[in-house]
């Protein structure tokens, strides 16, 4: 799954009319450069959701065919967070698979983590598998703890690590939730408080596109890496 609901209110004024996955760096969109990545990794059905302007990401990527995968559009009236978006998706991703776990990309980061080393789980020991990054300087703090293969919450003074938007998910995580309007994070904290989130850390490239100083941070990059 693709999370490309959010509205990108710190990238006003460039997402008045442009929704926030359609910025472009490097002369492709943030929503394209994952769906390529994804296809290349070998992941063949995505599951997109949108928002706001969400018929402009549509008409964008179609049925997904010209990016080698097959897109289903979950679209929500207004954005129901990340944990309400996905379990109003959560049809579409267990569709001929029961319960199986799935991946979930935020479409908002560029990163050059290979999602093709991404594992399912099982849904019973491990209900959600997170990947971490180094801190960015607009995060200093940090989110939680990676500790033998165990993410959870940070005690006083301990070092946390930044989550990176990537994870596997199981339906098990959101049983029993009702749709709607629902963050993530609490449902988080609590599979931690249980011991059910494991995590691995990631020290490749990773860009966390919430401003537009760093969509320009990110597509001079990827120019310069174009040009050498």
């Amino acid at each position: 799954m693709v999370l490309a609901a959010g509205k990108g209110e710190r990238m006003l004024p460039l997402t008045l009319s442009t929704p926030k996955p359609l910025l472009e760096a490097g002369g492709r969109s943030l929503i394209h450069h994952q769906v390529a990545k994804l296809a290349a990794a070998g992941f063949t059905d995505l599951v997109v959701n949108h928002a706001w302007l969400g018929e402009q990401v549509e008409a964008a990527l179609g049925d997904g065919s010209a990016l080698g995968v097959a897109i289903t559009w979950s679209r929500e009236g207004e954005p129901l967070e990340t944990a309400g978006g996905i379990i109003q998706a959560l049809p579409f991703l267990a569709e001929g698979e029961g319960a199986a776990s799935f991946a979930s990309i935020n479409a908002d980061i560029w990163t050059d983590f290979p999602f093709g080393s991404l594992s399912p789980i099982d849904g019973n020991e491990i209900q959600a598998h997170l990947v971490l990054v180094d801190n960015p300087a607009h995060h200093p703090e940090g989110d939680f703890v990676l500790e033998a293969g165990r993410v959870r919450e940070a005690r006083d003074g301990e070092t946390k690590l930044t989550y990176s938007g990537i994870a596997v998910y199981h339906p098990s995580l959101f049983a029993g939730i009702a749709p709607g309007k629902r963050p993530l994070v609490p449902l988080l904290k609590q599979a931690m408080a249980e011991g059910t989130v494991s995590g691995e850390y990631f020290a490749g490239q990773w860009f966390d596109i919430g401003t537009p100083e760093r969509l320009q941070e990110l597509d001079k990059l990827l120019r310069e890496q174009q040009g050498s």
